[in-house]
């Protein structure tokens, strides 16, 4: 279901995030909120599809001089409309599970050629459903999954390439939870290892040892640990080249960083500035870099409309209770993640067009959800405007890891996802029911 809005959206390169205020009222691109929430209801997602695409292409300019394949990370958001616009533009997907690649066939089967399989618990369906796609590389993350990957390719007659993920001992300066470059964490194989394991696979009969994977980790600013990373992997294809192998591919991984917070943020910058990094690392390796955008790339376009139940004070301190909860975005609980919060009426007047900002003061509230936990909050001491019930909110830069960690924690319906694409507001995806919720259970 799609609906027409009359608005004309502002240059995207004036602004990181499509939101912006427009007669007193915040609008994404050309869509009017307000309506939005009058319309769908809340909890509600919004996504720009002109950010989304915009983002995209800023990959594609940076990295022109290198035969490269942008994968998308359909972690960060696998919904089906939106797989569907970046796979029209281009993009190849990174996917870690069978449900994953089922996600690409249904939003656009040409683009299982350029698939590429991570994940350290790759199951035998998965792999044998993956193997029938026929998709471009296997991230292969030990070495009983490079074995089982063999037997799995000879049953099905079929050849399987694979990359051995290997782990640079790199440190990323990023949270805990999304670093995965260090010998301490659960992924990929230890880089000294690597030679020999590419040797014994080289006897295998269905295996094509056509690349070689690394990633570092997830929202990492600093560029610097990506050269690195790669510095240490064209070392070791310069030893697998010796050994015999043909290595094609050189899987770079995703973790480019955004700025959740309010200070100045170019991403055709940041961009650049990894590209420059990537280039660095790379040297005068030519195989086709895959790369594995993800957060960069949806994060920034999406963001969770809510609406103000009630204001309430214990003590000292205010709670501002929403009608989304932690099992509708769990970042800040998960991660104890920032997200700006701003409401969709202006408080002062801005210069049309201008990033909105939260107004300044000693306001400082919770804002918190209604699910039965201490740690469903969405900030704490946060200074806002003041806001009353009925009010509505929107919390920023969720379009990654936002819909696409949601749960039915408490029994609560999932919530729905819009996509604005130019003149057109579409709904992507309709609100659950208590139906949607009760259909698997028996009795």
């Amino acid at each position: 279901m799609s609906k027409k809005i009359a608005a004309t959206p502002p240059p995207i390169e004036a602004n990181p995030r499509p939101f912006v205020y427009r007669d007193r009222l915040l609008h994404c691109d050309g869509a009017d909120l307000t309506t939005l929430a009058a319309e769908h209801g809340t909890p509600l997602y919004v996504y720009s599809a002109r950010h989304i695409s915009h983002r995209l292409q800023l990959f594609k300019d940076a990295f022109a001089a290198h035969p490269h394949t942008i994968c998308y990370a359909i972690k960060a958001n696998s919904s089906l409309a939106i797989l569907r616009l970046l796979a029209k533009q281009g993009a190849g997907f990174d996917i870690v599970s069978g449900g994953e690649l089922e996600r690409v066939r249904k939003a656009h089967k040409p683009a299982l050629k350029k698939v590429v399989f991570s994940g350290v618990g790759k199951q035998t369906w998965e792999i044998d459903a993956a193997l029938d796609a026929d998709i471009l590389l296997f991230n292969v993350e030990s070495e009983a999954e490079l074995h089982l990957l063999a037997a799995r390719a000879e049953a099905r007659s079929k050849v399987a390439r694979f990359a051995l993920r290997v782990n640079p001992d790199v440190f990323a300066e990023t949270h805990p939870y999304i670093s995965t470059g260090l010998s301490e964490h659960k992924f990929g194989i230890d880089i000294k290892a690597a030679r020999s394991i590419y040797r014994s696979a080289k006897k295998m009969k269905w295996l094509d040892p056509a690349g070689v994977s690394v990633h570092i980790g997830s929202q990492i600013r600093k560029v610097d640990p990506f050269a690195a990373a790669l510095t240490r992997v064209t070392s070791l294809i310069a030893d697998l080249r010796r050994d015999g192998h043909n290595i094609r591919y050189i899987d770079a991984g995703g973790g480019l960083g955004i700025d959740y917070g309010t200070t100045a943020f170019d991403p055709a910058k940041q961009v650049a500035k990894y590209a420059a990094a990537l280039t660095k690392g790379l040297g005068t390796e030519s195989a086709h870099l895959l790369l594995e955008p993800g957060r960069f790339i949806i994060a920034q376009a999406g963001a969770l409309l809510t609406r103000v139940l009630y204001v309430k004070k214990n003590g000292t301190k205010t709670f501002v209770i929403t009608d989304a909860g932690m099992n509708d975005l769990i970042r800040p609980a998960l991660y104890h993640a920032h997200h700006e919060i701003i409401p969709i009426k202006e408080p002062a007047k801005q210069p049309a067009g201008k990033q909105p900002l939260p107004e300044t003061g000693e306001n400082k509230v919770d804002v918190v959800g209604p699910v039965c936990e201490s740690g469903d909050f969405f900030a704490r001491d946060r200074v806002l405007p003041p806001v009353k019930p009925n009010d509505l909110l929107l919390l920023l830069d969720a379009g990654a890891y936002g819909m696409s960690q949601t749960s039915n924690y408490n029994s609560r319906p999932r919530p729905a996802e819009l996509l604005i694409d130019g003149a057109t507001t579409k709904l992507i995806r309709r609100r659950e029911t208590m139906r949607d919720l009760l259909a698997p259970e028996l009795l």
